[in-house]
């Protein structure tokens, strides 16, 4: 259930963007979408988010910047060694140049490059570029 969340929340932030928004508000939310959101606002693909009322159901504006080509959640488990990372997001993106593949691992929720550089590996949350 966690997952079709987390799909849920990324699909309405890639329309919204489509649609030329300049924010969205996620409803339900998660800790994963938490952590998912302040990878991509690192990595430049979001401007900001804010949470409110986290301990109920709760919602998360976003504030987009329009770099979301397409941002999905994995909705089946898939496990990736660390010395797999690479190869899986040569084989997920669909560039070279941009991009990141989500991996939520014993130390907590990394972007692959992040997940390389620490040479842990864990289950493919999803991927955004």
């Amino acid at each position: 259930m966690g997952r079709r969340i987390l799909n849920d929340a990324l699909r309405s932030m890639v329309n919204a963007e489509r649609r030329g928004k300049a924010s969205v508000e996620l409803k339900p939310i998660s800790t994963v979408i938490s952590s998912f959101l302040k990878i991509m606002k690192d990595r430049g693909y979001i401007k900001d988010f804010q949470v409110y009322d986290p301990h109920r159901v709760g919602r998360i504006t976003v504030q987009l910047q329009g770099r979301i080509k397409d941002c999905r959640a994995l909705t089946y488990r898939q496990d990736v060694k660390a010395k797999d990372i690479e190869d899986y997001r040569l084989k997920t993106l669909p560039t070279h140049q941009w991009g990141y593949v989500v991996v939520t691992t014993p130390e907590g929720v990394l972007d692959h490059e992040e997940a390389i550089k620490r040479n842990v590996g864990g289950q493919v949350l999803g991927y955004f570029h």
